[in-house]
């Protein structure tokens, strides 16, 4: 069973959430197998729920899960641990504060586990105070090299920058994702992306030479009538990546 994200050409995995697992199946096909799909913790009453749900979509996608938050709520980081421990999905959603245990827990480094920074509106400083107790207490504001340097040395893959609002921290999200290229680590912007801003997002990581990207596309892409993301825009999303890689 392969724990690491299908990268498209080794740097881009889309992340989408899951409406149902016929859902995820029908967005898996439809961005080619290079996507992880996100099923939320925040969704299951109890672990036990979650984990026997989560295995279900496992075995359909290839074990191409990322077990996430809920809108980056830092009261699902110790399920989402406890959880991630026995599914050992490709992809683990943390805040700041909760990668040192999902990555001790998961017991190997082939699960990218992001760490959430949120902007602060300063370019090149993020909050990384985003856990359950720090996010009620003042921001804790740090040089993006220094939350690296902080998420590599509690196993930590990449950065989750959010909520980015779209391109309204565009300037910060730029800082952000030369400070992941000059560091050898993976980006995930995060946060108002939309098939209209989603190409823009993307270029100025590949631009900046970021080794690997994920971009979570949430609310835009899901149909509100039936909670499923769409996967023609699922499609067409994957089409921007191929023609921007292929560039």
């Amino acid at each position: 069973m392969q724990k690491k994200p299908n990268y498209y050409q080794d740097r881009v995995s889309l992340n989408v959430l899951a409406g149902s697992i016929q859902n995820a199946v029908d967005c898996y096909a439809a961005a080619e197998h290079h996507i992880v799909l996100g099923v939320l913790t925040k969704n299951y009453a109890t672990d036990q729920l979650a984990i026997e749900d989560m295995l279900k979509y496992q075995s359909q996608i290839d074990n191409a899960v990322s077990v996430g938050l809920g809108a980056g709520d830092p009261n699902q980081s110790e399920m989402v641990s406890r959880v991630s421990k026995v599914v050992q999905p490709q992809h683990v959603n943390q805040v700041f504060t909760g990668v040192g245990t999902s990555r001790a827990v998961l017991g190997q480094s082939d699960t990218v586990v992001n760490g959430l920074v949120s902007p602060t509106g300063k370019v090149g400083i993020v909050n990384i105070a985003t856990g359950p107790l720090s996010s009620q207490a003042p921001a804790a504001e740090v040089p993006i090299e220094t939350a690296i340097a902080l998420l590599k040395d509690m196993g930590g893959s990449s950065i989750k920058f959010f909520p980015m609002h779209g391109l309204e921290h565009e300037a910060e999200y730029r800082a952000v994702a030369a400070a992941c290229a000059a560091n050898d680590f993976d980006l995930e912007p995060t946060g108002g992306i939309d098939l209209d801003n989603f190409e823009t997002i993307l270029q100025i990581a590949l631009d900046a030479g970021v080794k690997r990207i994920i971009p979570h596309i949430y609310s835009s892409t899901i149909d509100k009538s039936t909670g499923m993301t769409r996967p023609e825009d699922v499609k067409q999303l994957f089409g921007i990546v191929k023609r921007l890689l292929a560039n």
